[in-house]
């Protein structure tokens, strides 16, 4: 009796742990099966018994498909049997999914933001004009109202520009304008915004409550 028990260390390595070790030895029974009828009929037992395991999903299709999956991964693709989705393919499972492409912004002036490269992009496709020139003030405005954000300072026009025409890969040379941007301390206000007001004619009056009634009470 002690030489049949069985220990851990001299049992098959299990390749889905989850599904326990009765339904390996059953997997491994079915693929000694010689007919193929019989195959597919211990396969359909055994897909029903993986589906008992997670009862709510068992009649959904693609649960299905992955139980049929798991079948084939779990008899190390040696099982000869008809899947409904068909047997896949050692290869076709172990091959590495392509990598997501991520899109790969790594602007010099962080404290831009990566829209307003958008912005430069889309302006460089307009026609010279008046409707160009109001866009890229926009933009300049824009730009200088982030920097602001990130410099608690005040900025030059002429930095604004100079990176405007960096970003703009030269396509937008505002260094000449005689116009001036938005005043900085205008742009900080309009920024920052009033959150609440301290007036006192926005509070609304307190009444005191008259303690008159309660001076007549009998007291014990």
């Amino acid at each position: 009796m002690i030489d049949d028990i069985e220990y851990n260390t001299e049992r098959e390595h299990l390749i889905i742990p989850e599904y326990g070790r009765h339904l390996q030895k059953m997997i491994n029974y079915a693929k000694s099966r010689e007919t193929k009828e019989e195959r597919n009929k211990l396969a359909k037992s055994i897909i029903a018994v993986m589906g008992n395991m997670q009862p709510h999903l068992r009649d959904v299709p693609d649960f299905q498909h992955k139980l049929w999956d798991q079948l084939f991964i779990m008899s190390k693709f040696e099982l000869d049997a008809d899947s409904p989705y068909g047997a896949p393919s050692e290869e076709e499972l172990s091959e590495k999914p392509e990598p997501l492409k991520y899109p790969q912004n790594f602007p010099k002036y962080r404290f831009y933001g990566n829209n307003i490269k958008t912005m430069i992009d889309v302006a460089n496709t307009w026609e010279e004009g008046e409707l160009k020139d109001a866009l890229k003030y926009t933009i300049a405005n824009h730009m200088k109202k982030c920097f602001l954000n990130w410099n608690k300072d005040t900025v030059e026009d002429y930095v604004i520009f100079n990176h405007l025409f960096e970003l703009s890969d030269g396509e937008i040379d505002m260094k000449g304008s005689t116009e001036p941007l938005t005043d900085s301390s205008a742009l900080m206000k309009a920024s920052s915004g009033k959150k609440y007001s301290n007036n006192s004619n926005n509070r609304k009056p307190q009444h005191k409550k008259n303690n008159n009634q309660n001076r007549n009470k009998k007291r014990y």
